[in-house]
Order: C-alpha cells, then sequence, then structure tokens
C-alpha cells in the first residue's frame, strides 16, 4: 500500500518546485551561505592536465590549450551561475552530467558558449551557438551573447532531467533529456552531430562539471562560479 500524503505536503512540494522555475527569471544572488565555489582558488578541487589552465589574480580562470577542466565531486541536481567573456571566435562550453572525463564528448551534455558574432558560428547549424544544447537544442534567441570582451551571465539550472539556461537575464532555452531518446536526431528534427553518438535520455545524471578550454584557437574566460545543490 502506497503511502497516502498531505494536501500541506503537497502544497509545499509544489511550491519548491514553482519557486524553482520562477528562479530563473533573474540570475540569483549567490552570495548567501547555499552557494559555494565550484572551485578552489587554487584548483586544487578539480581534475585537469597539468599546466594549462590558470586563476589569474583577479579569480579570472582562463586555458592555454583545448583540455577541459573538472570539478572532483560529482553533481545531480544544482543550479550554476557564473560569468564568462569571449575572444573573437571562441567555442567553448559548460559541460554537465559527465560520466566520464577522459572520454566527455558521449559521456555528457554541453550548454554552448560561442562568439555569435563571429561569421563562422553564426552562419552554423542554430544549436551550435549560444545558449544552445550543443549538437540538440538550439536557443529561442540567438546573439544573446555580448561581443566579445564583454562578460556574460549565465545561470544553468538542472532538476532530474529538466534544464533551465539563462543568459544574460533571458531565458534561452529550456528541455527535457528524457525527450532526447534518438541516436542520429532530436525532437525537433534537427541532426545530432554524429560524435554525440549516445541519446542524452540514456546518460547518467550524476557527474562532473566542467569547462571547455581554448577550443578553435580561441580562447574563453570564466570568473564568480558558484553552485548551489538542489
Amino acid at each position: 500500500m502506497k503511502p497516502k500524503i498531505s494536501l500541506l505536503a503537497l502544497l509545499f512540494l509544489c511550491t519548491i518546485s514553482l519557486q524553482a522555475q520562477s528562479s530563473l527569471k533573474k540570475h540569483p544572488n549567490t552570495k548567501g551561505k547555499v552557494w559555494m565555489e565550484l572551485f578552489a582558488k587554487d584548483l586544487s578541487n578539480t581534475i585537469k592536465p597539468d599546466g594549462i589552465w590558470s586563476v589569474d589574480a583577479s579569480g579570472v580562470l582562463t586555458a592555454t590549450e583545448d583540455q577541459c577542466i573538472w570539478t572532483s565531486k560529482k553533481y545531480n541536481d544544482f543550479i550554476l551561475d557564473l560569468e564568462f567573456k569571449n575572444a573573437d571566435g571562441t567555442n567553448s562550453g559548460v559541460i554537465m552530467h559527465c560520466s566520464d572525463t577522459k572520454d566527455w564528448i558521449p559521456n555528457s551534455v554541453e550548454v554552448q558558449i560561442a562568439d555569435d558574432w563571429a561569421e563562422k558560428w553564426a552562419s552554423s547549424p542554430l544549436n551550435w551557438q549560444c545558449g544552445a544544447l550543443f549538437g540538440r537544442q538550439a536557443a529561442v534567441k540567438q546573439k544573446v551573447v555580448k561581443k566579445p570582451g564583454e562578460w556574460n551571465n549565465y545561470t544553468i539550472m538542472c532538476k532530474g532531467r529538466k534544464m533551465w539556461i539563462l543568459l544574460n537575464g533571458i531565458l534561452v532555452n529550456t528541455l527535457d533529456l528524457k525527450d532526447f531518446t534518438q541516436q542520429k536526431v532530436n525532437p525537433d528534427g534537427s541532426e545530432v552531430p554524429a560524435w554525440l553518438s549516445k541519446p542524452a535520455a540514456t546518460l547518467p545524471l550524476l557527474g562532473h562539471i566542467g569547462f571547455q578550454g581554448k577550443h578553435a584557437g580561441a580562447p574563453i574566460y570564466f570568473r564568480n562560479m558558484r553552485i548551489r545543490e538542489l
């Protein structure tokens, strides 16, 4: 026999769910005690290659090569808030639900970072542009990302298989990974890149969070990376 849930408890759960969703109408205040720095200042709580990732005196994280940096800890449900700055032609990403850091591409999902003002990315498929779940679902609006040299704000919430992506105050993407059941075609009919060889619906949720480094020859900069577990 299944236990009954009281009306008060049900209202409480509904309220928490609505609060979680409505929180992405604006970027959160991350100064509270429930928010933690994603990385230690000395990067001691990360998985990374030697000599590539560094943090300067102002707290800006960057890489000299196309190698990823990962949290040592694995996360499931969370809100991640951060700032990033592109250079001309930047192509990078925020990687979630990664179960294999050595073979991360088919074993994770990536929220795309790109310099959409550069022609080579502006002319790429929409689900390769900034705010997309890379290769899977495009943002509802393009060129929300600021021009190179300006700081952008990302807030990404993962709750179960649902994801919300807020970029510079605009909710640019909402999706449910359970809908991505096909290997070659996305729910909207777009083609899945061949290297994303595992349907997103089949991926484990508990995993590392990571950032892609200096990809396609252009650097990327991160700062103020804070996380709240849900």
